[in-house]
Formats: C-alpha cells, structure tokens, sequence
C-alpha cells in the first residue's frame, strides 16, 4: 500500500493545458496506467477506479518506504477510488463518475466492459461528448481480439524479437525480455490518440471511442523490417555494432559522409576517404566488418569515456554503453528537469517526467501518491454529492473500499 495520500490542490494549475478535463481511469498494470499519467502530467484530473485489492503492481518492488516505486512512477498524481464492480451498486455508481467525465480509459481484454455495463455504447448514450479509449493486446475486433496478451506476447507476435534476433551474430535463440516497449508505445499512441479525439469534439460536440492495440503499435515501430518482408532485400542490411574499448564497449554511428571523414581523421585514417571500399553506402555495406575493424583498432585503445568525449567533440555520433543508473546521472538530464523527485522523507525516488517540454504549459510527474482507496468517500461527495451517511453504507456492503 503506498502511503498516506497528499492534499488534492483546490483547482488545477491555471497554465496546465488539461486543466479542467476529467479523465476515469480503469486501468491496471502498465500500458494503461502510463497513459493516464501522461493526462495527470498535464493537468488532467485522474480518478483511478481500482478493485478491492489494488492494481496489481502496487506490490511490486522495488519498494521505498513501504511504496512500490514502480506503481508510482505509472500512477502518480491520480486519486485513488475502489469500487467493487461485480456489484450492481459498484457498476452504478462507475456509471454516474463516467456520466461526468471527458475521457475513460481503459485496457482490459475486449468484452470485460462490455460485460460489466461500462462499455463505450453503454456510457456514450448517457454521456455523447465521452472520449473512450481502450487499450488491448490485439484490438477490440478480429479473430485474436479476445486473446489475453501482455508486452512480452505481443513483442513475439509481432515479428519484433525475430527481427531483432536476425541482427544478431550467431544468436540462435531469442532474446530474454525484461522491458515493454509494447506497453509504452500502446500509452503513447493513445495518449496522442484522446488529444486528437478532444480537439475534433470541439467541433463536432461529440466524443469517440478509439481502438488502440499493442500488437499494430510495434508492428508499426518496424518500419524498415515491414518492407524488406514484402520486397526481400538482395543482401543482408548491416547494422550499427558496438565496438570495443579500453573499459567496455562504444557505439559509432557515422552516419552521414560528413561524419564518415571526420571519423576517418580522428581514428588516424585519412587515406579511408579514398579508399573505395568506403566509397558508397553499397561498398560500405559490403565492406562492413573492415570497417569495424578500422574503427575498432582505434577506439581499443582509448577508454569508452574517452572515445566518447573525442568523437563527439569533432560532431562524430559516440556513447559509451551505459546503465541505466549512469543515465539517470547525466547532466543533461538534470538541465532539461527530465527526473522528477517524489516521496517523502526515506521514501522519496526519482521517477521521468515526460520525454517533451511545452513553451508555455507545463507537464510534469504531480506528488500526488494515492494510498488504495483514499479518495473514494472525496469523489463521491464532490461528484455525486452523496452523503456521509450513504458513503458508510457503501463502505459496510462493501461495495466502496
């Protein structure tokens, strides 16, 4: 459970582009929380509809005082509701909070709102101007729609862990897989996909239902793979390799001819710009594992920080391999304000801000971290207007957490 919940400000900040809009979350776990942080992040009001027992990533580790880190960094800055939804008090009431929001967002497998009375037909009739996203592994129609899916499945399904095996050296089984790019991208695309949506209702006056599915996210992320699927290359295509240094490894990415001279100057190379082998992206590409090697004679005796700090300074593209944590401790970082810092006391933790800075509006990750449950008796006076002593009624049947 996290831990005790932050006063809820009065109103939104003025300079908040989502000031105002009132967004009910029925997400869980990790594509659909991701989403509605990116709308608290700009302003949005976020009333996360939980079940009895939480969103299942509110145990997870890692943990700082007694917080799963990893569920507040997806749902921070969101108030918390638990509502028990096999009741028909429990649908009810989700059906007046969602009579009175702009945006519900949810990602369970198709037919699951459906079945509880909370699908997008049901709570447009009721409320026509609703924006309603879901979320789901394959999409709401076809013949896979139905099938459970998380980001590791759909990473697989969708040619993406094939297409990276194939660029490996002799690597004959797949990738271990760890981080959801499925997951990210579903959030973002619906994330851009609501704004759409509430842009064309201000001139329609009406809301929509938009179809987001994990699986056309990372096919669709595989752009150049897509095509060499249909019109099969006649060579293999080369790709960028880390090399080795003094301490590790470095990618080198001299990607334009521009960056191919300067690279060959600094390595002590000059001759390579003439030298034909190089000459083209065709002979280049033939020529791969040569030019690796010239690159590597080099950079094998330099430390990666040094390779770094030499190429990059003559506009030649260079990163050592890094962790995470090293990352996380980059300047730059802390100059654009990407590490947002919440928590209190020995639970405080680092969490990112979102990836892109509006001129005039803000967005940022909101201190708000909600204990289960917190806010449930809040929005229902607010919302509803329900008295305390229907709250405790609600709370006795347990139908309100």
């Amino acid at each position: 459970m996290l831990a005790a919940m932050q006063a809820v400000p009065a109103s939104p900040a003025a300079a908040d582009a989502l000031a105002g809009l009132q967004v009910l979350d029925f997400t869980i776990v990790m594509s659909g929380p991701m989403c509605t942080r990116m709308l608290a992040d700009a302003g949005a009001e976020v009333v996360k509809i939980e079940p009895p027992d939480g969103d299942v990533v509110r145990q997870r580790e890692p943990l700082r005082g007694g917080i799963s880190t990893y569920y507040a960094s997806m749902n921070c800055g969101k108030r918390s509701v638990v509502l028990d939804l096999a009741t028909a008090a429990g649908k009810a009431i989700a059906r007046d909070l969602a009579a009175q929001a702009d945006v519900v967002v949810e990602n369970f497998r198709p037919g699951v709102m459906q079945r509880l009375g909370l699908d997008y037909a049901t709570l447009a009739a009721a409320n026509p101007r609703l924006v309603y996203a879901s979320i789901s592994g394959f999409g709401q129609r076809g013949p896979k729609a139905g099938a459970p899916a998380y980001a590791p499945v759909i990473h697989a399904a969708s040619g993406y862990e094939a297409a990276h095996l194939d660029y490996q050296h002799e690597q004959g089984r797949p990738m271990n897989n760890g981080i959801f790019l499925a997951d990210v991208l579903g959030a973002s695309y619906a994330f851009g996909a609501i704004q759409l949506a509430l842009y064309e209702r201000e001139r329609s006056g009406r809301g929509q239902h938009i179809d987001v599915s994990l699986m056309d996210s990372v096919l669709g992320m595989l752009i150049y793979e897509m095509q060499a699927a249909q019109f099969p290359p006649e060579r293999r295509r080369q790709v960028y390799e880390p090399v080795r240094s003094a301490d590790g490894w470095v990618m080198v990415a001299a990607v334009t001819p521009k960056n191919q001279e300067v690279l060959f100057d600094v390595i002590g190379h000059p001759e390579a710009k003439a030298d034909p082998r190089f000459a083209t992206v065709a002979a280049k590409e033939s020529n791969w594992g040569a030019l690796l090697a010239l690159i590597e004679g080099w950079t094998r005796q330099r430390s990666g920080a040094e390779c770094e700090a030499t190429l990059m300074a003559a506009g030649v593209p260079c990163s050592r391999y890094r962790s995470v944590a090293e990352a996380m401790a980059d300047p730059q970082l802390a100059e654009r304000g990407f590490l947002a810092e919440l928590g209190e006391g020995d639970g405080r933790f680092k969490c990112a801000n979102l990836p892109f800075q509006l001129s005039r509006t803000p967005t940022q990750a909101r201190p708000l971290l909600a204990a289960l449950g917190a806010h449930g008796p809040q929005v229902l006076q607010q919302k509803l207007g329900f008295g305390e002593a229907r709250i405790r009624e609600l709370q006795t049947q347990g139908v309100l957490g």
